[in-house]
């Protein structure tokens, strides 16, 4: 039996099966992307996406191996100190936290908040 209805994206008239949705792949495709873009973004993915772009924001601005900017400069840019993958401790006790290869310490200097910016090496990893 045939019964016409309509595509559940497009709205296009369907003929065909009784229980057809969707008149081709890219309606559906759309259809599950825009429902899933309704529904409020897991936490899984706030972090991931947090992390992705401290990540992208590190490695712009540490071209050198070793910078220091000001905070507000990253800050300004989306990016979140709260958010990182692990931390390494050096030998003058400063907790350097790392975003994945690039990492960041939070000190202040002549009165403003600076973030010294450092790319992981090998020797960090002695004691893990």
């Amino acid at each position: 039996m045939r019964l016409q209805h309509e595509c559940i994206y497009c709205k296009k008239q369907l003929t065909g099966r009784t229980d057809k949705k969707y008149c081709n792949l890219h309606c559906k495709s759309a259809y599950q992307y825009q429902k899933e873009k309704q529904n409020p973004e897991r936490f899984y993915n706030k972090v991931d996406n947090q992390l992705k772009l401290n990540r992208k924001i590190l490695k712009e601005y540490n071209k050198g191996g070793k910078v220091t900017i000001r905070s507000n400069v990253l800050l300004e840019l989306g990016f979140n100190p709260k958010f990182f993958t692990h931390y390494w401790k050096s030998q003058k006790g400063e907790v350097y936290l790392f975003v994945y290869e690039y990492g960041f310490l939070s000190k202040k200097d002549n009165g403003k908040e600076k973030y010294v910016l450092v790319i992981w090496q090998d020797y960090m990893a002695v004691g893990l």
